[in-house]
């Protein structure tokens, strides 16, 4: 597809159409479809911060449910959709609600990313049309639901907003709402402050600042100064559960390696984890700060492939992610795991998998790694340079050119008047 078959509003009316398509698709499948056990628990999470509120929560005895492990914007949430469905809203459609429009939002900004950085038009395009119709996706949002995919949505949104708008307060704000929902893309802070200073400087990176400190004092403030050790045992130092059915554990285990090493690894091993993979994003924008998109990509990837936990719905991490990296990653991860997770839900046992679902599983993991792995190459790579843009024609009321022969000032000289040079713009917000 050539980039001049398309001008940009056909290939946003498009993007748009597929997205709103698979949008209410998913709605459906939350509104036809009992769900999860997250459905059920979300649900008493939700009763019981009505009765207390979002901050006490953490404080709260719940031993009919499972451990309160959301972060503080997860709260303030799940209270507006309690009183949603107190006004008569189904539960099961409303708690899925928000990761089938974060998905909408997210296949808006694939578009947006790609089509700043692609050679052709087109490219956006497809792989705006291939997040939205992700079978991985579809599965996790429409039917899981959770919010993955909400926290997804709000750090490729810091990344857009910081490098591809220049908006480096809104890219602040929207860096504390990605893991005020759910911690998993903390990964990706460093390297948006990283972004910030290499892309901007001292200026960029204090209003980038500013708004993050703003917001995060806000929304964890409060929690912190009241239920600092409920935070801190039930959010930050949360491993997941006891599953293997993905990733390094289940590996390990498949190779009788020794208990303690995998508790190890489970334990305080998964923090040095977290930690390099922060240090990889860091590195990647220092090299390209224009490419912060990609490296957002690659940490919520790495962080998938390196998880100590198993979860059907944290295969959401990368699967928007990859078609930034490119449109075939993007269609092999979604394709492989998609099937998985596929199968998993359509048999209500998201947490027993079957031996042929771990292979498959299996095959995903190595599909991840070898797009995490062209990515990193891409980024190494060095820089293509862009075709030159095509001068414009001169105004109507431009001077007419020099006749051929005509003095040349000398190197130095004061430009003749109406020729000085435009002042440079300043980075607005």
């Amino acid at each position: 597809m050539s980039s001049l078959s398309w001008d940009v509003r056909k290939a946003r009316i498009v993007v748009i159409a597929v997205a709103a398509v698979a949008f209410v698709s998913k709605v459906a499948l939350a509104a036809n479809t009992r769900g999860p056990a997250d459905v059920r628990f979300f649900w008493g999470f939700a009763r019981a911060i009505a009765r207390t509120d979002p901050v006490r929560i953490y404080a709260e005895q719940m031993p009919w449910l499972p451990v309160y492990n959301h972060p503080p914007l997860a709260s303030w949430m799940l209270l507006g959709l309690e009183w949603l469905a107190q006004q008569g809203v189904p539960w099961r459609p409303l708690i899925r609600f928000p990761a089938c429009l974060a998905d909408f939002v997210t296949v808006l900004l694939v578009f947006a990313i790609v089509r700043r950085r692609a050679t052709k038009l087109g490219t956006a395009v497809w792989c705006a049309v291939g997040a939205a119709l992700c079978p991985v996706l579809v599965a996790t949002s429409g039917y899981h639901g959770n919010t993955d995919s909400v926290a997804v949505m709000f750090a490729f949104a810091a990344a857009y907003l910081l490098v591809d708008r220049g908006r480096p307060v809104a890219a602040g704000l929207a860096a504390v709402l990605c893991f005020s929902v759910k911690l998993i893309p903390v990964v990706a802070v460093p390297l948006l402050f990283a972004t910030a200073w290499r892309a901007g400087g001292r200026p960029v990176l204090l209003r980038f600042t500013a708004g993050f400190t703003a917001l995060f004092l806000t929304l964890w403030g409060p929690v912190v100064a009241t239920v600092p050790g409920g935070l801190k045992a039930n959010v930050l130092e949360y491993a997941g559960g006891n599953f293997s059915f993905w990733g390094i554990v289940r590996f390990a285990r498949w190779a009788d390696v020794p208990e303690r090493y995998v508790s190890l690894l489970r334990g305080d091993g998964h923090f040095l984890i977290v930690a390099a993979i922060m240090a990889v994003g860091v590195w990647l924008v220092w090299r390209r700060p224009a490419d912060a998109p990609r490296a957002v990509a690659v940490t919520l990837g790495s962080l998938l492939l390196l998880s100590t936990a198993s979860g059907v719905q944290y295969l959401a991490w990368p699967a928007a992610g990859l078609f930034v990296v490119g449109l075939w990653q993007g269609l092999a991860y979604g394709t492989v795991v998609g099937a998985v997770a596929a199968s998993v839900y359509s048999g209500q046992r998201p947490v027993h998998w079957t031996d042929t679902e771990m292979a498959f599983g299996a095959l995903g993991w190595v599909v991840l790694a070898l797009c995490i792995a062209s990515a990193v190459h891409r980024a190494l790579a060095p820089a293509t340079p862009r075709p030159p843009v095509r001068p414009a024609p001169p105004a109507p009321h431009a001077p007419a050119p020099a006749a051929v022969g005509a003095p040349v000032p000398a190197p130095g000289a004061p430009a003749p008047a109406g020729d000085a040079a435009p002042a440079p713009a300043s980075a607005g917000d």
